[in-house]
């Protein structure tokens, strides 16, 4: 018989261990080693059963283990020291402190975490990232107030049927198992949000508080009593149900977030927002809400939706059209149309956000979340410099006329959290070291100075304990596929900690190319076998539960993997979380990554491998393609260019082949007289070095605030100051500028200043004639763009020059001069344009309006000597 509810019981502590619960309802555990090893001191055994879970250790500990706490004055001592640790690291200042004028508070928005294995609140890469983001933001003291969404079943768990396909399990969740805190009003009752959804219904949703070191991470819960069924079911799966279930949770993680946050700091006299990040379009509607807000407070839509744009940013995460959001335009004019309209927001407003620019006419209308969060955020960015440049291509039509180079979208390289990726035994060779490196992330090149026989030595630890487990998953994956335990003597031989071990694990979408590796069994069964250079090969990752096609990727895996021959040397592990994630980073000598290039936005994984001595074999997508230098690992070449995909994939996984063959094993078992593979570890001291500053989190968090987060605050305070003075001014001029714009033209340009045959160093005087229609000459810009042409008399890489007004007529007419420095020999180009001019504009691109010539003025080109 089944529970009709589930609950957890939590434990009574003694008074004496009061401050336990204390450290168990703080996340930092989960980056902490000293508070699990004291964790770890309450029961060892039970610790290991409850899979390191500090409130699942507390609900199974015995009382009479708790009585004997509360008299234990050793344990008491570690007990009050480790609570006054965490209320010193939670209070004393940090880097951010020392920025000056830099936001009281920044909201931070995500639809997935991944904060700790115990909470299953993610699904990949975006989650793990958001998780870093939170725990980085927590050590540096940025005062982030994080929003998501609180998933019953969580992800889901993976297993394997008798045939090797995935097949998925829901776990249920209960809050009372979790480390979160019900957030309540003053009179007790629990804090509510509301959003009013079509035909007269009301999605309402509690908060519930997880505490991430100092950051609170607000999670909202529709499993409450005073929703209909529909309703409840919003939060029960991350990224569950059809498009009308996505809605609901985009609606309620944007709307009901915004709102969540205000309750929040109602309730808790916490800094409101001055800086609102978007991680990814699923939040978009956050927008929204701040709009109607302030069009309730008097503004017009126009003026609340300048003051909203100037505080908001915007993080793209996906290279893929298929990856972003888009919901019928229909469905969007429902939930906010008719009756259920915001009397203060038109729905013509909201469709037009997230109408894409290049849709064909006919075609079926749709609302694309991402280009909505463009168009609401004044500053944008990519997860890495290749992924900045991708994005730029992908919207490009959001800014039409501009430059791909001038599309206003840049790019933070993503990082990841050291203290929760990197081995412990790694980062107490630091301590003692280079304690400068733990604490302050400086003196990396103090890293050449470290024995080889100690990094060796850890590498070697840490390689066995990912075989030891690797066994044991392994096991019980065989066991829950149906074979009896006689016939699995064979795992306890399965891989050898001693031998060169290569992991790939990551989400299975087609574009990652799980079985890029198979792509020529036998070379495969080759490598793997080779008497003298073996590789071994662990291999982990999910595929979404609709996704047949990943499915099937994984199951051709486990085919090959169950193969007798081979299957000692190669295993997939299911269930991909962040307790594997760990142990394969940390446990692989090499992180294999061969995506389809430039579909991979980062990729972080093989960030956490270099900081543990791992060496990256990578396609140069994502981070790689930005820091890989020829030395700290292998680039994997790319058959670009190649329509064929069948083709292209040989090309490439015999360039892999190649490369594991010829140069990855021969360095891994070079070994000198007293066993070191001097070469590998020259190779590894290298990769620690080059890296380690880049990799860091820490890099990521503090370009965030210097280049995003603090700019964003100081627009934001400019537009909102005296009664929003300047929001309103600033969209007046918007609104004047747009409707003017058809009436500003480049209608003459003229040359002097160097003879029939330009030579360098001259330079070239420009006299343009623009006709301003109903505009002042300081509403506009007027540039001179120059620089080398293509074949096709195209500015490549061009660089500007601004003119200056010399003459203003009485007929709409303005004459603007400049010069040209003639730098650079060979071809050469120049043309003028003009975009508007406002000392409140991010970008010239960010209206969207540019004029040039329309047939080329004057000399267009030529050859300077």
């Amino acid at each position: 018989m089944r529970a009709i509810r589930r609950f957890t019981v939590r434990t009574v502590l003694p008074p004496q261990l009061a401050a336990l619960g204390e450290l168990v309802h703080n996340l930092r555990w989960s980056w902490h080693p000293e508070t699990t090893d004291l964790f770890a001191e309450v029961d060892p055994v039970v610790w290991e059963r409850v899979g390191h879970d500090p409130v699942a250790l507390l609900g199974a500990v015995e009382a009479g283990r708790l009585t004997e706490l509360a008299g234990d004055r050793r344990f008491l001592r570690r007990l009050a020291d480790a609570a006054d640790d965490l209320r010193e690291y939670m209070t004393g200042p940090r880097w951010y402190q020392t920025q000056a004028d830099a936001p009281a508070a920044i909201a931070y928005f995500s639809p997935e975490y991944g904060i700790a294995a115990a909470l299953p609140q993610y699904s990949g890469g975006l989650g793990i990232l958001a998780g870093d983001h939170l725990k980085t933001a927590s050590d540096l003291g940025v005062p982030i107030l994080a929003v998501g969404l609180l998933y019953r079943h969580g992800y889901f768990t993976q297993s394997l049927s008798p045939e090797g396909w995935q097949l998925e399990h829901y776990p249920s969740l209960d809050p009372g198992g979790l480390p979160l805190t019900l957030l309540k009003e003053d009179d007790g009752t629990p804090a509510r949000v509301h959003i009013s959804l079509p035909e007269g219904r009301t999605l309402h949703a509690q908060v519930w508080v997880l505490q991430v070191g100092r950051v609170p991470l607000l999670l909202l819960d529709s499993d409450v009593a005073d929703n209909d069924t529909l309703a409840r079911d919003v939060t029960d799966r991350l990224y569950g149900g059809g498009g009308d279930h996505r809605l609901m949770q985009e609606l309620l993680l944007g709307v009901g977030g915004v709102r969540a946050i205000r309750a929040y700091c109602r309730v808790t006299g916490h800094a409101e927002p001055e800086v609102f990040h978007t991680n990814e379009g699923h939040a978009g509607f956050l927008g929204l809400e701040r709009i109607r807000e302030l069009t309730e407070a008097r503004l017009s839509f126009d003026e609340a939706l300048e003051a909203v744009r100037a505080g908001t940013v915007f993080t793209t995460h996906t290279p893929v059209p298929a990856g972003i959001d888009r919901f019928p335009a229909d469905m969007i004019e429902r939930q906010f149309g008719g009756g259920n309209a915001w009397p203060t927001v038109p729905v013509d407003r909201i469709l037009a956000l997230g109408a894409e620019p290049d849709a064909l006419e006919g075609e079926k209308a749709v609302f694309n979340m991402a280009v909505m969060g463009m168009r609401l955020a004044q500053r944008v960015n990519g997860v890495s410099e290749l992924h900045g440049q991708v994005s730029r291509e992908m919207f490009q039509g959001l800014w039409p006329g501009f430059d791909l180079g001038e599309v206003p979208i840049g790019s933070i390289t993503n990082g990841v959290h050291a203290p929760t990726w990197v081995g412990r035994e790694f980062m107490e060779l630091a301590g003692r070291e280079l304690p400068e490196l733990v604490d302050r992330s400086r003196g990396w090149e103090g890293i050449r100075g470290i024995s080889d026989a100690d990094i060796w030595a850890i590498r070697g630890r840490l390689r066995r304990r990912l075989v030891e487990a690797a066994r044991r998953r392994l096991r019980k994956s065989w066991r829950d596929r149906g074979v009896s335990a006689a016939e699995l003597g064979w795992v306890d031989e399965a891989l050898d900690p001693d031998v060169l071990t290569i992991g790939f694990a990551r989400r299975v979408p087609s574009y990652k190319r799980l079985t890029l590796m198979l792509n020529d069994p036998e070379r495969l069964r080759r490598l793997l076998l080779d008497p003298e250079r073996p590789v071994q090969i662990v291999i982990a990752g999910k595929a979404h539960p609709a996704d047949e096609g990943g499915k099937k990727l994984i199951q051709q895996i486990v085919k090959f993997a169950d193969m007798e021959d081979v299957r000692h040397r190669i295993v997939f592990l299911p269930d991909y979380d962040m307790t594997l994630g760990q142990l394969l980073v940390q446990g692989c000598d090499v992180w294999m990554n061969n995506p389809l290039r430039p579909l991979e936005a980062c990729g972080t994984s093989g960030m956490k491998a270099a900081l543990n001595g791992g060496l990256n074999l990578s396609i140069k997508d994502g981070w790689w393609d930005e820091w890989y230098d020829g030395t700290n690992g292998w680039a994997v070449p790319t058959a670009d260019g190649v329509d064929d995909p069948d083709r292209r994939d040989e090309l490439e996984s015999q360039a892999l082949y190649d490369l594991i063959q010829i140069e990855v094993a021969d360095r891994f078992y070079d070994r000198a007289a007293d066993g070191l593979p001097r070469r590998w570890l020259e190779m590894v001291k290298h990769t620690l070095t080059s890296l380690g500053p880049k990799v860091l989190a820490g890099r990521m968090l503090r370009d965030y605030v210097v280049d995003l987060y603090n700019p964003a605050a100081l627009s934001a305070r400019a537009l909102s100051a005296r009664g929003f003075e300047q929001a309103r001014g600033f969209a007046a001029w918007k609104l004047r500028v747009t409707r003017a714009w058809p009436g500003v033209r480049v209608e003459h340009v003229e040359t002097s200043g160097v003879g029939d045959t330009p030579e360098v160093g001259t330079a070239l005087d420009l006299r343009a004639t623009i006709a301003l229609g109903e505009l002042e000459p300081g509403d506009v810009l007027v540039q001179a763009a120059y620089g080398r042409v293509g074949l096709h008399d195209e500015l490549t890489a061009p660089q500007y020059a601004t003119m200056s007004a010399a003459e203003v007529g009485d007929d709409g007419k303005a004459c603007f001069t400049g010069t040209v420095p003639l730098d650079r020999t060979g071809a050469f180009g120049y043309s003028v344009r003009v975009v508007p001019n406002h000392p409140l504009m991010a970008s010239p691109a960010e209206l969207g309006l540019i004029a040039v010539p329309e047939e080329p003025a004057g000399m267009t080109n030529g050859t300077l000597r």
